[in-house]
């Protein structure tokens, strides 16, 4: 492993793992071989060229106040968790990046480390749940507020920002679970003319299809749980930043919260990232075969996929990002209760929350992952189901929902 600096223990919080990582090959490499590489050299010491799990709690000082190689408690850094903040780093493009137990822990970090009570910050007409949740109900009693636009609308946008001051514009693109998609370079000029950071979340992308900081965005969130992970097997999330100063002040809040991500989740969504190009050319091609095949069905009112040239963000898509995912949202014309009896009638798409594995997840958000916005002006469709296309043979999924569908 690529050795920390000193000094970011118990009493500090110490910048976070650069994107420069050892072990990458000379010249520009491309996103394939830095997912495999990035952070990732042969062990020096056995030379096993899959980085060890560092299943530690503390290490042993060379002398008082001298960690060896900077490592002095896990929750202030872990080798196995530098190999991983070193590959997100480098796949985001980034000056750093943070890894953390969950997405949302990652969210409140972020967001503790940026604003201050008192502030306010513009949220997505259609956020995922989790996310709405943190900033109505606990980040408002805090003092955060916020308000909530359609960030796909530009001038909404800009009059919101100079209706009051802003400190950060949250952006999701595409969104949980509408697929909506926000121009992330028009945003961050706008945000930034505004004097507000701007945060993307990344998840449902990931940066193999989308890389936000080389849009201007200052950070990028992910729900590492999802396509990085990608096996449904591990719970994390991560931040990535285009600055060294923001990241060590990320740092220092994570280290004094303790929302760090422990070795072995490190190590599993590290080996999740080695496939996750491959993965993602997969979830894409079936996902957007499944897409298709919806449009023609006459039970289906809707779909939602940014893949489709009806969509109205897939010129925007198409600009930044490689392809267009593997999620699809569809409206079940109907209604509410046969698109009920359609999630419990799959038998290949498993009824479940989360995404990104790689199997298929079928699921029902009004009543499911987005039941907390039920209310709210981000209240999501009854008659919406969202799919999860996960990389098995795509001719069965279309056989499984053409049963479900009746």
């Amino acid at each position: 492993m690529t050795q920390r600096p000193a000094g970011h223990g118990e009493a500090g919080g110490g910048p976070a793992s650069g994107g420069a990582a050892a072990a990458v090959p000379p010249g520009r490499p491309r996103f394939e071989t830095l997912a495999i590489h990035a952070g990732q050299q042969p062990d020096p010491v056995t030379g096993a060229v899959v980085p060890p799990i560092y299943q530690v709690s503390t290490f042993k000082q060379d002398a008082v106040g001298v960690p060896r190689g900077g490592y002095e408690y896990s929750r202030s850094a872990n080798p196995t968790r530098t190999a991983l903040e070193q590959c997100l780093a480098a796949l985001e493009r980034g000056a750093a990046a943070l890894a953390f137990a969950s997405g949302l822990a990652a969210e409140d970090c972020l967001l503790r480390t940026v604003c201050r009570p008192g502030d306010h910050v513009l949220i997505p007409g259609d956020a995922y749940g989790g996310t709405y949740r943190l900033f109505a109900r606990v980040l408002a009693g805090w003092g955060l507020s916020h308000g909530v636009v359609d960030m796909t609308d530009m001038a909404a946008v800009r009059r919101q920002l100079a209706a009051r001051a802003v400190r950060l514009v949250w952006a999701e693109t595409p969104t949980n679970p509408l697929l909506s998609v926000a121009d992330i370079r028009a945003l961050a000029e706008a945000a930034h003319q505004a004097g507000a950071l701007l945060v993307v979340d990344n998840t449902f992308a990931s940066p193999y299809l989308q890389q936000p900081l080389a849009l201007g965005a200052d950070a990028v969130v992910h729900s590492t749980t999802k396509y990085l992970g990608g096996h449904s097997d591990v719970v994390g999330g991560a931040v990535a930043v285009a600055d060294e100063e923001l990241a060590a002040r990320i740092a220092f809040t994570r280290n004094a919260t303790g929302g760090v991500a422990g070795p072995f989740d490190s190590w599993l969504t590290l080996r999740g990232i080695r496939t996750l190009a491959v993965r993602m050319d997969r979830h894409c091609r079936n996902a957007a075969r499944v897409a298709q095949w919806l449009a023609e069905r006459p039970a289906v009112a809707e779909v939602l996929y940014p893949g489709l040239p009806s969509h109205p963000g897939h010129k925007t898509a198409q600009r930044q990002m490689r392809a267009f995912g593997g999620m699809v949202s569809f409206r079940v014309a109907a209604g509410e209760q046969a698109a009920l009896r359609a999630c419990a009638a799959t038998r290949v798409f498993t009824l479940g929350e989360s995404l990104g594995g790689v199997e298929s997840l079928i699921e029902h958000p009004a009543r499911m992952t987005h039941a907390s916005a039920a209310g709210s002006a981000l209240e999501v469709p009854a008659d919406l189901i969202r799919l999860s296309v996960g990389i098995e043979d795509c001719d069965d999924l279309l056989a499984d929902l053409r049963q479900a569908l009746g």
